[in-house]
């Protein structure tokens, strides 16, 4: 296992930030750190990366427990911190060369890191720009570029696309992507769930510091129960009263609940299997529609049915 945590405990005085988490991250999978702003994620990543100590449990990295500042096997994460760790008076490759220097990477393999990092991020035409005239989606690609110097077999991205413009959002994804194809291990962690839709293969969820949830996006939907919501677009929306139709259909074999607001029709039902019945209850009624959804579960709905509060609450 290239990443395992046990039983990770912070405190900070009466607060315990992180309790109790334990996760694993397999070599080429993105795993996903969910959970709302004060869950504990920065602190479980700044613990795995080697910046503070835990109170009680440990970080092992291929099996073995990371143990001081000089531990070797820190050289095989790479942290892209939430914060930009820049010098916006240098030039992206000069801030390369800077890190790289602090990696102890000779020259000649220090040029080709950051080459090759320039160019996975897609900035090797600004290299010689100064940083602070980056827009702030091309400083994170700048960030993550640094991380990648050293060519870390973890990489951990603390929220990663703050602020991002949608363009440098999916050149980061798909930067992700190619580096999970190449074997690497990442730890993702975010507020929004659909990055974690995206990117991730498995999905921890922390609230109040401790692991509410670890399974696959597949897993935490079967763990729910079902959504079983139709809804239809109509092709002439209703006039403000009520098709005479409505109870009639609301009296179907299977129908819980109809409603019409506009041109949306919204009805729940016993099980999704009931929706040809209700297609045909349209048709028969020559009512034309232009749009026909079922709703699935998604990650917003899995964390608010485990914790009875939205991921973006404070």
């Amino acid at each position: 296992m290239l990443l395992e945590t046990r039983g990770l405990v912070k405190r900070f005085g009466k607060l315990t930030a992180v309790d109790g988490v334990s996760l694993r991250v397999p070599a080429g999978t993105c795993i996903g750190l969910l959970g709302p702003n004060g869950a504990g994620k920065t602190t479980t990543v700044s613990m795995i990366a080697g910046l503070i100590e835990p109170d009680e449990g440990e970080v092992l990295i291929d099996g073995a427990p990371l143990a001081g500042d000089t531990d070797e096997k820190k050289r095989r994460i790479g942290l892209v911190p939430q914060d930009l760790a820049l010098y916006d008076e240098m030039s992206a490759r000069d801030n390369l060369e800077l890190f790289g220097a602090l990696y102890d990477l000779a020259p000649a393999e220090l040029d080709r890191a950051a080459v090759a990092a320039l160019d996975l991020v897609g900035l090797s035409d600004r290299a010689r720009d100064r940083v602070k005239t980056y827009s702030g989606g091309m400083k994170r690609r700048l960030n993550l570029a640094a991380a990648l110097l050293h060519d870390p077999q973890l990489l951990i991205l603390d929220e990663p696309t703050v602020g991002v413009d949608p363009q440098s959002r999916s050149a980061i994804f798909a930067n992700l992507t190619e580096l999970r194809g190449r074997g690497k291990g990442i730890l993702y962690t975010t507020h929004y769930m659909e990055e974690a839709e995206r990117l991730c293969q498995r999905i921890v969820i922390v609230d109040h510091g401790v692991v509410i949830a670890d399974d696959t996006l597949r897993g935490l939907e079967q763990a729910r129960p079902p959504t079983r919501r139709l809804t239809v677009e109509l092709a002439a929306p209703a006039d403000g009263a009520p098709p005479a139709w409505l109870p009639d259909l609301r009296a179907l074999a299977g129908i819980e609940s109809a409603e019409i607001s506009g041109e949306t029709l919204a009805v729940t039902l016993v099980d999704l299997e009931r929706v040809p019945a209700v297609l045909g209850f349209l048709g028969e009624r020559r009512q034309r529609f232009t749009h026909v959804a079922t709703e699935r579960a998604d990650l917003e709905d899995i964390f608010l049915s485990l914790t009875g509060h939205t991921l973006r609450d404070p």
